[in-house]
C-alpha cells in the first residue's frame, strides 16, 4: 500500500462493512451551513414526523429552510455538543438531531430512536466556499452534523502525521464554519498507520494536538499489528465506530470552563477559558474495561488504575462515577445505588460536579459531604447517585455504611 490514497480506502472500508456507517457523498455538503442539510431534514423527517409535519403545515415548502436557520443559530448559540444531547427549539417545538443509546433495555422506543440514527462516512468534503478547491480526506457525520475531520497521510509518500498537524495548523482556517470551536465538528484527527493525533480546537499555528496513541512498551507510539494490520486501526476498529461514537457524544466530551482573575490597575480583569475536552485513548480503555467487568461481576471487586501525572485523572473519575451509577447488568438490574468518590484534593470536588452536570442536568445527581456523618447518611439512604467527599471525611464514610447496614438487618 503505497498511496495515501489506498490508507484512507482501508479505514473507509471498515468504517462501512464493520463499524455500522453508510457512504456519504461529499457534493451534499453545504460549506455554507457546514451540514449536510438534506441528511438533517432526512433524519428529522423519519425520526420525529409529527412536530415535523406541524412545521410543514406552518411553513409549507420553507419548512425545510427554517429548520436548518432554526439549527444553524442555536448550533453557534448553545454549541454542537448541546444540540446533539438535548435538541433545538425552532417555532415553539423541540427537535432532535441525535438519540442516544438508553442505560437498559427497557424502553424498546428508546432502542427504536436510536437506531434511527444516521452516521456517515464521507471522503474528500470540499469545505470552503472561498477556497472550493480545499478539502477533508475525511468526515464522520451523524445525522448531517460533521462532528469528526480527519486528515490522513502513509509515509511510504514521504508525509507522516506531522504534515497533518501541519495541514490543520496552516492550512484549515478556524474561521470557516466546519472548523468554527464548539459549533460544528468536535474533534479533528491527524492520522497516518503508525500514529494518531488529536485536537479539538483549531487556533492556526497555536493549535495543540495530543497524542491518540496506545503505548508502547511503557512509552509513546503504538505497538506492532500482530495481524498485519496498520497500528492505528484501533482508531477506526474501536474507537470510531457507530456505538463506540455516539457513546464518546453521549458520556464523554464535555465543556470544561475555567476562569482566572487578574489585578490590574484598572481593577480586577477576569479571563474565561474553554477546552473541549475528547477522552484520550488511555483514559476511553480504562473507563470502559472498569465499566464492563461490573457489569459482568457486580459489585465487591477491587480494581487499581494508574495515570502519570497531567494524564487526566480527574476527568476519568468523572467518567467513571457517571457511568457507574446508571448501570445495568444483563438482567436490566442497577448494579450500583449510589457511587462514592474518594479524593485528596479539594478542588476536584468542583471539577467533579461541573464535568457531571454536563451529563445529567439534574438537581441532586452529585452530593458532595463537607458536614458529618448524618450528612453522609442522609444522602446514602435518598440514594444520591454520586456523591463526593475528602479523605478527611473517610471515617464518617465508613460509620454511616456501618449504621446503614445496621439498619437492614
Amino acid at each position: 500500500m503505497h498511496q495515501e490514497i489506498y490508507f484512507e480506502q482501508a479505514m473507509e472500508q471498515s468504517l462501512l462493512e464493520n463499524g455500522g456507517y453508510e457512504k456519504g457523498d461529499a457534493a451534499d455538503f453545504d460549506p455554507a451551513l457546514a451540514l449536510f442539510p438534506d441528511e438533517v431534514l432526512a433524519f428529522i423527517e423519519t425520526s420525529q414526523p409529527k412536530p415535523w409535519q406541524a412545521l410543514v403545515k406552518l411553513h409549507g415548502d420553507r419548512a425545510g429552510q427554517v429548520l436548518l436557520t432554526a439549527l444553524t443559530k442555536e448550533l453557534a448559540s448553545k454549541t454542537a455538543l448541546h444540540v446533539l444531547r438535548h435538541g433545538f427549539k425552532c417555532f415553539g417545538r423541540t427537535f432532535r438531531l441525535a438519540w442516544f443509546a438508553p442505560n437498559s433495555t427497557m424502553n424498546p422506543q428508546a432502542a427504536q430512536r436510536y437506531a434511527s440514527n444516521r452516521l456517515r462516512v464521507t471522503r474528500q468534503v470540499h469545505f470552503s466556499e472561498t477556497h472550493p478547491k480545499k478539502s477533508l480526506d475525511m468526515v464522520l457525520s451523524v445525522n448531517g452534523l460533521p462532528v469528526v475531520t480527519l486528515e490522513l497521510k502513509n509515509p511510504m509518500t514521504g508525509q507522516t502525521a506531522d504534515h497533518a498537524m501541519h495541514q490543520y495548523r496552516n492550512d484549515r482556517d478556524p474561521a470557516e464554519p466546519v472548523f468554527r470551536f464548539k459549533e460544528r465538528a468536535l474533534v479533528h484527527f491527524a492520522v497516518d498507520p503508525d500514529q494518531a493525533f488529536m485536537t479539538t480546537r483549531l487556533s492556526g499555528g497555536k493549535t495543540f494536538f495530543l497524542p491518540f496513541n496506545r503505548g508502547h512498551h511503557f512509552g509513546a507510539g503504538n505497538p506492532p499489528a500482530s495481524d498485519g494490520n496498520y497500528r492505528t486501526a484501533y482508531l477506526w476498529e474501536q474507537v470510531l465506530t457507530r456505538d463506540s461514537l455516539m457513546d464518546i457524544l453521549a458520556r464523554f466530551l464535555h465543556l470544561e470552563v475555567s476562569e482566572t482573575r487578574v489585578v490590574t490597575k484598572q481593577g480586577v480583569k477576569r479571563h474565561r477559558k474553554e477546552t473541549l475536552i475528547f477522552p484520550r485513548y488511555h483514559q476511553l480503555d480504562a473507563v470502559r474495561k472498569l465499566v464492563a467487568s461490573a457489569c459482568e461481576q457486580g459489585p465487591g471487586h477491587n480494581y487499581l488504575v494508574q495515570h502519570s501525572a497531567g494524564s487526566g485523572k480527574s476527568n476519568s473519575i468523572a467518567w467513571l462515577a457517571h457511568r457507574l451509577s446508571s448501570l445495568h447488568d444483563g438482567n436490566d438490574e442497577k448494579v450500583f445505588d449510589t457511587v462514592v468518590v474518594i479524593t485528596d484534593r479539594r478542588v476536584l470536588d468542583q471539577q467533579l460536579q461541573n464535568t457531571i452536570h454536563q451529563f445529567e442536568h439534574k438537581q441532586g445527581v452529585v452530593q458532595k459531604i463537607d458536614d458529618n456523618t448524618q450528612q453522609l447518611a442522609q444522602a446514602l439512604a435518598s440514594g444520591v447517585p454520586v456523591i463526593i467527599s475528602t479523605i478527611q471525611k473517610f471515617p464518617f464514610i465508613t460509620q454511616a455504611m456501618e449504621t446503614l447496614a445496621n439498619k437492614g438487618e
